[in-house]
């Protein structure tokens, strides 16, 4: 599983979900989104229906009816109801799973060092490949 870490530092975590489900939806892929934070799962699914002035990414709560239909679904937990093969951790706290082909991590300053922590204890780890993104002016650049 390739492990991604989007260190956030100018645009906002929905911003940034509704970016890579952009990507993810486009490659004909389902995805996962996991926060703790019932408002933060409420701020990412206003921004991926409105991702766009000609698009928006359908979404819904695991907890709804039909969520296994759902191209992106939005949980406190990583369990793709929706068979997702892409999760994306968006309160900044990655959780060992296995079942996706890539998993992005996003963090900002406030959990930056649980992020390192998270990196150091997947040096070394079999069939885990990891990258390191980080905004430069923008720009979303890959530095590791």
């Amino acid at each position: 599983m390739k492990v991604d870490f989007w260190q956030l530092s100018r645009d906002p975590v929905e911003k940034v979900v509704a970016l890579i489900a952009g990507r993810v939806l486009d490659g004909g892929d389902r995805l996962l989104v996991v926060s703790k934070s019932a408002e933060q799962r409420e701020a990412i699914s206003r921004a991926l229906w409105k991702a766009g002035p000609e698009s928006f990414l359908a979404n819904g709560e695991a907890n709804a009816a039909g969520a296994g239909d759902q191209p992106i679904l939005l949980c406190d937990t990583p369990e793709p109801a929706n068979s997702a093969s892409h999760v994306i951790y968006a309160d900044g706290e990655y959780r060992e799973t296995d079942g996706f082909a890539r998993a992005f991590l996003l963090f900002d300053d406030a959990t930056v060092e649980a992020a390192r922590g998270t990196w150091r204890s997947l040096d070394g780890k079999e069939a885990r490949e990891r990258s390191f993104f980080r905004q430069d002016g923008g720009k979303w650049v890959k530095v590791a």
